[in-house]
Order: structure tokens, then sequence, then C-alpha cells
């Protein structure tokens, strides 16, 4: 493998996961907003299922009442 592209690459990736490594704490701040993200979509999509089980209960409990038929006069 010595390819000068592959040569190249290997270098810049091990310049890239040096700086990662040793720079102050500017990735981690980074990863604290994808975890505060990840729980905030975690929260929205159990909300939505919450939702959404609620609105199909209470619509077969409305279709229910009506005895389950398309209309008309009782």
């Amino acid at each position: 493998m010595n390819h000068p592209w592959v040569v190249y690459f290997l270098a810049y990736l091990g310049v890239r996961i040096h700086r990662a490594r040793t720079a102050p704490s500017r990735g981690a701040s980074a990863v604290e907003w994808v975890i505060i993200t990840a729980i905030i979509a975690g929260v929205a999509l159990g909300l939505a299922t919450l939702i959404k089980t609620l609105v199909e209960q209470k619509q077969s409990e409305i279709q229910g009442s009506f005895g389950g038929e398309g209309g008309g006069d009782e």
C-alpha cells in the first residue's frame, strides 16, 4: 500500500485523529448536543406514539357509539 493517495490519506487521517484527541473540550460540546438532541427526539417520538394511540382509541369509541354504521337516521 505505497500508493501516494493511500499514504496521503493515512497521514491526513493521523493528523485529524491527533487533533481530535488533543483538542481542548471542543468535541465534547458536539457530543453533548448529539445526546441532548437524541433524548429530545426520543421524547417527541414517544409523545407522538401516545397521542396517536389515544386518538385511535377515541375514534373507536365514537364509531362504537354510532353502532359502527355509516350514519343515517335512527
